[in-house]
């Protein structure tokens, strides 16, 4: 019998930006990982209270794309709504094409409680590796 490693995320420095990466036991499990990753250059996680929720939608051509698509889609909303994330269910599907449903929860951004970290503006094509068969990805956040 083996045990599964649970999900867990990690930065990694580039000259000008941030990298994240994740690792989990599937592929929800990794999409909601580098989501948390995602925030936790942002902010820290331990302050977000599951107070908002909202459903996310996307579609790319690929894996990858869906990846960048959903990563992006959560960089619009904390921006649009001033929304700050901490909790994400991930649903991915990649038949017929890849597509991605999520239930992400957070609450509005207050500047007393939420540590401002790095501010996040988009995130790179640079050097993005998504790993299917291990349920491992990396991608470079413009910064």
């Amino acid at each position: 019998m083996f045990s599964v490693k649970p999900a867990h995320h990690w930065q990694f420095g580039t000259t000008a930006d941030v990298g994240i990466g994740a690792e989990a036991p599937d592929l929800d499990s990794l999409f909601a990982e580098m989501a948390r990753a995602l925030f936790s250059v942002m902010t820290d996680l331990g302050t977000v209270r599951s107070v908002e929720e909202r459903v996310v939608e996307v579609g790319a051509a690929d894996p990858q794309g869906l990846l960048v698509a959903f990563l992006s889609e959560l960089i619009y909303l904390r921006d649009s709504a001033d929304l700050v994330l901490g909790e994400f269910e991930v649903h991915v599907s990649l038949e017929p094409t890849a597509h991605l449903r999520a239930r992400v929860r957070g609450e509005t951004w207050e500047h007393d409680r939420h540590p401002r970290r790095i501010e996040v503006k988009a995130v790179t094509l640079h050097q993005l590796k998504l790993d299917l068969a291990a349920n491992r990805a990396q991608v470079i956040l413009d910064i």
